[in-house]
């Protein structure tokens, strides 16, 4: 379906430095220095129509969306892996600045019905998602250094004591983690997560986090955000390999991953772990059978605000 006639559509290529903007109805281009202040005055020579799609870049897109959003305009937010598919289903033969903020309008024009317009997550959001990726950062930095230093006798005095430093950290982020989620008012919710077997204070504050950012009506849709709904490759007889979408914060991934190994060893799951592992299913693709069980539970009690009764109770 096309976008509807009346509105003014924009491509916007985002990097650190600049913007390179596509005007769909005349095909022009401009670019403009990344910063406030031109992005302010930019947005106010736009008609009321106006509607943007931009590439989401780490953090260079937030200025753009969120002044964007705050003027009235319609935004929507395309991942990079998403766009580059579209490039190649449509026969792009070239990526440039140019090219890709021409490929985001024409995406909108083309697709705008099927999406859903970008509306700020609440202030808590960004603030639990940045320290839990540092977080993962940090275990990432520790599981390499252990791997890379663990037989170094001459250092090891030195290493023990960056360890330690580094398990204190790991804690302070957990505490400002705790901090925020009673500001916020989420620790019953968090503690409704926790509730399940396998599922930490980390784990069950990932799935809290990824619950409030958006109003999904299934769990399906709460499955999808987290990128763990399968992506299909079938053709006539042939039945393609199943692959997860990985969609969206990795991190929560990871955590749910751990909490489906824990889960397995628990009296709760073992025999559902057991079973599908005896079904033929590989030991991860057992694992991720379990973690959207664990998410779909902790959805249904999010959503309904109740509590976890143990299938061992």
């Amino acid at each position: 379906m096309a976008m509807e006639a009346n509105q003014f559509i924009v491509g916007i290529d985002v990097a650190k430095a600049e913007l390179v903007i596509h005007f769909q109805s005349s095909g022009t281009q401009t670019s403009l220095t990344n910063n406030k202040p031109e992005i302010k005055q930019w947005l106010k020579q736009q008609p009321a129509n106006t509607s943007l799609c931009v590439e989401a870049t780490n953090v260079y897109h937030l200025d753009i969306v969120e002044m964007a959003h705050e003027k009235g305009f319609k935004v929507y937010v395309v991942d990079g892996f998403q766009l580059s598919n579209y490039r190649k289903g449509i026969g792009g033969r070239s990526k440039t600045d140019a090219s890709d903020a021409a490929l985001l309008a024409r995406y909108l024009e083309r697709e705008g019905r099927e999406l859903r317009a970008w509306t700020p997550p609440p202030a808590v959001y960004g603030k639990l998602q940045s320290l839990l990726r540092r977080r993962a950062a940090l275990v990432t930095m520790r599981a390499s250094l252990n791997q890379s230093w663990k037989n170094e006798s001459l250092l090891k005095t030195e290493f023990k004591s960056l360890t330690q430093h580094m398990d204190k950290l790991d804690l302070l982020v957990q505490r400002k983690l705790k901090d925020l989620l009673k500001e916020a008012g989420l620790v019953e919710q968090v503690a409704r997560c926790q509730a399940i077997e396998g599922i930490g204070f980390l784990t069950a504050t990932a799935l809290v986090m990824a619950f409030m950012r958006g109003e999904f009506k299934t769990s399906d849709a709460y499955i999808a955000f987290l990128g763990m709904d399968l992506r299909i490759a079938d053709s006539g007889e042939k039945t393609g390999l199943r692959r997860l979408t990985k969609r969206g914060c990795s991190e929560v991934r990871r955590l749910l991953h751990n909490a489906a190994m824990s889960a397995s060893r628990s009296a709760a799951w073992k025999e559902t772990y057991e079973h599908y592992r005896n079904k033929g299913k590989a030991t991860t693709e057992a694992l991720v059978i379990l973690s959207r069980k664990l998410a779909r539970i902790a959805f249904a009690l999010m959503k309904t605000k109740t509590n976890y009764v143990s299938k061992t109770a």
